[in-house]
């Protein structure tokens, strides 16, 4: 592996980062946007900001399980880091254009794996790594639809004898701590999935050729490079900043008709299944768990409040995630081992 291609590879890591911030800044704001607290131009700047801050609260340990945990480390090479981040764009821009709120950790997560089992079989997947990441696929949506209704739930009864006007204008203040919250969770645990993959690439890269590499890039299974995380934080923010605005109004429009206090109650709930994840470690889809808490929020006024026909189109594209970024991903690698 050239220092050429290795610079070119961490580039194409963190144009994928740059889109993760993109794609799922609708996932940061759209509840915000909707209940109409924040312009858009604002609230994309106040995620991106609290994404970034995020950089100093959370350990990296969804780093340490995607860059050593979901793969076998032996068989890392810059073809199998290729077809890994081509496979994960790739769904993230074809989801993009559809509008559809996918998610851009399962896409990563199936383009490691199709790119593995590609090159050298099933038996290179980690099964507890990626165990607990299939796991989360259902309970992410899940714990987030528990938290936000709970949530809805006590705030309907503390405030049962408010008017409509006073929990508004409360609400609408209290949305902007819950968007800040939501937005440190998804930047504690979405920047970290692209630092694993640098972190992974670089310990392959040091591991083939120490001599050949600047001392400020040499990674091993115990060290980090802190340029790398930096990085990494900061291109998730700058890419929220520019936002994902074909999925805004299907997040926060189109599964269910939000007000402040339910926009409060589902960026709270997803808020705090991303922080669990983050402290345990596991890469879980932030669109997943905001999905979750929407639907959630929205089913304690009425079960038809939600649309479940636009639930159940998202639904379809988790689905197809992992499997259809594993096979581009697949594809990918052969290529690269042709042209790299």
């Amino acid at each position: 592996m050239t220092l050429t291609i290795l610079l070119v590879l961490i580039l194409l890591a963190l144009a994928f980062d740059f889109m993760n911030g993109f794609h799922d800044a609708a996932n940061s704001i759209a509840t915000v946007v909707s209940t109409g607290v924040l312009k858009p131009q604002w609230a994309v700047l106040w995620a991106a900001s609290f994404n970034f801050l995020a950089y100093f609260l959370f350990p990296l340990t969804v780093a340490a399980t995607v860059g050593k945990g979901i793969i076998d480390a032996g068989i890392v090479d810059h073809y199998v880091v290729f077809g890994a981040l081509i496979g994960a764009i790739s769904w993230n821009v074809i989801t993009w254009l559809y509008g559809i709120p996918s998610s851009s950790s399962h896409a990563l997560i199936g383009g490691l794996a199709g790119a593995a089992i590609a090159k050298a079989g099933a038996g290179s997947l980690l099964m507890a790594g990626l165990g607990k990441t299939v796991i989360f696929i259902l309970l992410s949506p899940t714990l987030g639809f528990l938290f936000g209704t709970l949530l809805m739930l006590i705030v309907s009864w503390l405030f049962m004898r408010a008017s409509p006007h006073r929990i508004d204008r409360w609400f609408r203040r209290l949305q902007l701590i819950s968007a800040a919250a939501y937005s440190l969770g998804h930047g504690g645990n979405d920047a970290q999935k692209t630092a694993g993959i640098i972190w992974m690439l670089l310990i392959a890269a040091t591991a083939v050729s120490p001599e050949g590499m600047p001392h400020w890039m040499q990674a091993s299974k115990s060290h980090l490079p802190h340029w790398v995380v930096i990085a990494c934080y900061v291109t998730i923010s700058v890419g929220t900043a520019f936002g994902g605005w074909r999925i805004v109004k299907t997040m926060g429009q189109k599964i269910t008709k939000l007000k402040p206090v339910g926009g409060f109650c589902a960026e709270t709930g997803g808020a705090c299944t991303l922080f669990l994840a983050t402290g345990l470690g596991i890469p879980v889809s932030t669109t997943h768990t905001i999905t979750g808490a929407i639907v959630g929020v929205g089913a304690v006024r009425k079960v038809n409040a939600v649309r479940w026909g636009v639930a159940g189109n998202i639904v379809y594209a988790w689905v197809l995630t992992i499997p259809c970024s594993a096979f581009i991903a697949a594809v990918a690698w052969w290529v690269g081992t042709l042209v790299l």
